[in-house]
């Protein structure tokens, strides 16, 4: 039985579909930049355009749902819709336009699933890592081993709220970057004191951006890599990249793909920080994220939204 997965992120929006009891089995995969925080996360609502985006993208996705005869669908949404004051407006209007039910996330459960995708890709060779999902609206960070969860918090602090408030221009400016590493001190301290607490040894990039890093160290040539892995050396020469060039040559460099580059500079001086402060030197990076782990685990035992 075919099942497929809509994960409805804050930048970009995913359509999985496998195998109900094999998700390796992948009949369509495939991933939109929707941006539905754009314009209006900051202010805690989705805009008309960006509505408008998403029912496009959803309404292609059913389309491909109905063309491979998927029997079960699951849509999930995250940061943006759960923060946004015209939240139930907005379900509502999918629900109308596409028949989709939205069941929206609360962090620790968009962390939780997270975690459950995760483990059934990364080799956590018997240690404990911090896993971190940068999306556009938030960023998830969950310790954990392949076994157990041992601390999980989601801050509503993604790519595209990073953007608003402190990368204003382009190429980022030195005061900009010193100020978002402040907040991001400031913030995510207790993430920094719990991976002491539980003695977490290197990180773990769920997806995304990490994604496009692991793309840009090899220059954009896939390679046969099951386990890619940065060092924290290899990560420097591409966060150098990252903060010193302008869009257009982000564009530029091989493995960049135009929906990352403008968060993607975010992302960078994110990990930057959380590598600095937990004294990482190693990058494992999982191509499952959300939209496996409710392929895994299922949805949250609780009503639709």
């Amino acid at each position: 039985m075919k099942v497929g997965v809509i994960d409805m992120g804050t930048n970009t929006f995913h359509l999985l579909i496998t195998e109900k009891n094999d998700f390796n089995s992948v009949y369509h995969k495939e991933k939109v930049a929707v941006r539905i925080g754009k314009g209006g996360i900051s202010d805690g609502i989705i805009a008309d355009d960006a509505v408008a985006r998403a029912i496009n993208t959803l309404s292609d996705f059913k389309q491909t749902l109905q063309d491979l005869e998927v029997e079960e669908v699951y849509v999930t949404a995250t940061s943006a819709v759960r923060s946004a004051k015209n939240q139930a407006d907005f379900i509502k209007i999918v629900k109308e336009e596409t028949g989709f039910e939205i069941n929206v996330l609360s962090g620790e459960e968009e962390a939780f699933l997270i975690h459950q995708g995760v483990k059934q890709c990364i080799d956590f060779d018997h240690e404990t890592g911090l896993i971190v999902d940068i999306g556009g609206g938030s960023i998830e960070f969950i310790i954990a081993d392949e076994l157990d969860v041992k601390w999980l918090k989601s801050y509503e602090i993604g790519g595209q709220r990073l953007i608003d408030e402190y990368h204003k221009s382009d190429p980022i400016l030195p005061e900009e970057i010193s100020n978002l590493q402040k907040y991001l001190h400031s913030v995510l301290q207790e993430v920094f004191e719990e991976c002491k607490k539980h003695n977490a040894q290197y990180l773990i990039g769920s997806s995304g951006s990490f994604d496009t890093f692991w793309d840009i160290h090899n220059k954009g040539v896939s390679t046969a890599e099951d386990k890619p892995i940065l060092t924290g050396d290899e990560f420097q020469s591409i966060y150098d990249l990252m903060i010193t060039k302008d869009k257009t040559s982000r564009l530029e460099i091989p493995g960049m793909i135009r929906m990352r580059v403008d968060m993607i500079v975010g992302a960078a001086i994110v990990t930057k920080t959380i590598l600095d402060e937990c004294s990482f030197d190693l990058i494992k990076i999982s191509s499952y994220a959300l939209k496996e782990g409710v392929l895994a685990f299922g949805l949250p035992n609780r009503k639709q939204a």
